[in-house]
């Protein structure tokens, strides 16, 4: 007899309807898997022999074939053991039900628990889509599927559970959808807690309204770290299609929890500098997000930015420009989404105090060439603010005065992205939503400049041999800036702001480079 269901797959973190076929007849016994089965879904029949004698059934002594359809594409993981478990037994008589409406989802212990699967959101959001009524999920990843409605999900914690709804003995109640309730703002971290700093505060304000990339340069201990941690306590709360955006991501990845079933706080990714280029973009077979997509719809810090490889670097090359990298290998080409802010941090040479006013550098010319060239003049050019990140002074630490707190600048930033989403709403077609991803062919009508900004701008092309995107990038943070002000023209304070932020290339990189 044949026996019919549905289950999901993962490609990257796309999810597809797997069909699973199971036909017992009579033969010599044996248990054959096909349809393309990774080494974890041929063990697959190991633990389903296993859970169907100490669930009480009896595995068919017949010549038993399982299809997993359709059969040209790879099957990865242990999300098929319950599928398969119910397939054998519904070909072999031992249970009935009706299972063409659902979705099997679920990992299988020897004793018949249901253990956890990633990529539970992805595969539920599918199903949905697909038309399906309902799906059965591990119990640990309940809280994920139910962030869907509109579908029936059942938390499953073993396969008597399933048995038992699917026969009618012991009807199941679906999972009452998960209630989103979005964190405050961690208490923890403020910019009230930095004293001085004020212009690289401003920087980081300008960046945070525009989604902008930023990169700071400064001697050791000067608080660029702690700058870049509290970043991301001024931006602004996540819409809930970038919740389930990035909440997709993580699933895939293994990185949520039961009790955290979605992502409601913009990422903040801090990878080391020994990450490998597979490890930042994504890699591996089959091919899994890196740190770049992780931090997607956040913030991506690369701490000491001059002791990452270069190559690594370089690797970000496309992804900055384009919000999303594919990772392609000899079986499969996937893209994965990675619209960040990038926030990079470095000390200006391998001793940290070259340019310092107080401190001698100790390190030779040389050193210095070699510490910088490690940034290749394209990452450079992909970075829209570069700021100058000085020693905090003696006054400024003793200082009673309270600096201004993160709630207060994530008022204007917010006031700012309001501007620019009410902006971009009649360019729907090009999902635009934040100052960073002005298409050039847009930058015309939006980057509006008042004619002495106009004439600063020209002279600072010619003088500064700016490239055509660096010219770009010094308009959409003039836009930026503008909108903070709450100016439809960009004026020439705002220009003027904008360029001051390419100051350090003269001063660190082009004398050496």
């Amino acid at each position: 007899m044949v026996s019919n269901l549905y289950s999901m797959g993962m490609d990257g973190i796309c999810a597809f309807v797997v069909k699973i076929e199971s036909d017992v007849s009579q033969g010599m016994p044996m248990c054959d898997i096909v349809g393309l089965p990774d080494v974890a879904v041929k063990e697959s029949r190991n633990r389903v022999r296993s859970a169907i004698k100490n669930s009480g059934f009896k595995f068919p002594v017949a010549r038993i074939t399982v299809n997993l359809a359709p059969a040209a594409v790879r099957k990865t993981g242990s999300l098929y053991d319950l599928p398969i478990f119910l397939a054998i037994l519904h070909a072999s008589n031992q249970i009935i039900g009706d299972l063409d409406s659902s979705i099997f989802i679920g990992e299988l212990s020897l004793s018949g628990d249901i253990c956890p699967v990633s990529g539970i959101l992805s595969m539920t959001l599918k199903a949905k889509e697909m038309g399906f009524d309902n799906i059965f999920v591990p119990y640990e990843n309940a809280s994920e599927a139910a962030i869907i409605t509109g579908i029936n999900v059942y938390a499953v914690r073993n396969v008597s559970e399933v048995i038992g709804h699917l026969s009618g003995e012991k009807v199941m109640q679906s999972k009452s959808p998960t209630i989103i309730s979005r964190n405050p703002i961690s208490k923890l971290l403020d910019f009230s807690e930095i004293k001085g700093q004020t212009s690289v505060k401003r920087a980081l304000e300008i960046t945070a309204a525009g989604g902008h990339n930023i990169l700071m340069i400064g001697p050791p201990g000067a608080g660029k770290s702690m700058l870049a941690q509290r970043i991301p306590t001024i931006l602004p709360e996540m819409s809930f299609d970038e919740m389930l955006e990035s909440t997709a991501i993580h699933s895939v990845c293994g990185t949520l929890s039961a009790n955290h079933p979605l992502v409601t706080e913009r990422p903040f990714r801090e990878p080391h500098h020994n990450i490998s280029v597979a490890g930042l973009c994504g890699g591996g077979s089959p091919p899994r997000p890196g740190e770049i997509s992780l931090a997607h719809n956040g913030v991506l810090f690369l701490d000491e930015l001059s002791e990452f490889p270069r190559a690594t670097l370089d690797s970000l090359r496309q992804p900055l420009e384009e919000g999303q990298i594919t990772v392609s290998r000899v079986n499969a080409s996937n893209d994965f989404p990675c619209s960040i802010m990038l926030v990079a941090a470095m000390n200006p040479c391998p001793c940290g105090y070259f340019g310092h006013p107080d401190t001698i550098c100790t390190c030779s010319k040389v050193q210095i060439e070699r510490y910088l060239s490690k940034i290749s003049g394209p990452i450079l050019d992909r970075i829209d603010i570069h700021i100058e990140v000085p020693s905090v002074s003696y006054e400024d630490i003793n200082s009673t005065k309270v600096p201004e707190s993160s709630t207060d600048i994530r008022e204007r930033v917010n006031c700012a992205r309001e501007l620019q989403l009410k902006r971009y709403k009649k360019y729907s077609d090009q999902k635009i939503f934040s100052n960073k991803q002005i298409p050039s062919k847009l930058m015309a009508e939006i980057c509006k400049l008042t004619p002495d900004a106009s004439n600063i701008l020209q002279h600072a092309f010619n003088s500064l041999s700016l490239s055509v995107r660096s010219y770009n990038k010094i308009l959409k943070v003039s836009r930026t800036i503008a909108d903070l002000d709450g100016n439809e023209l960009i004026d020439t304070p705002h220009l003027s702001e904008a360029l001051q932020y390419r100051a350090v290339d003269t001063k660190y990189f082009f004398k050496h480079t």
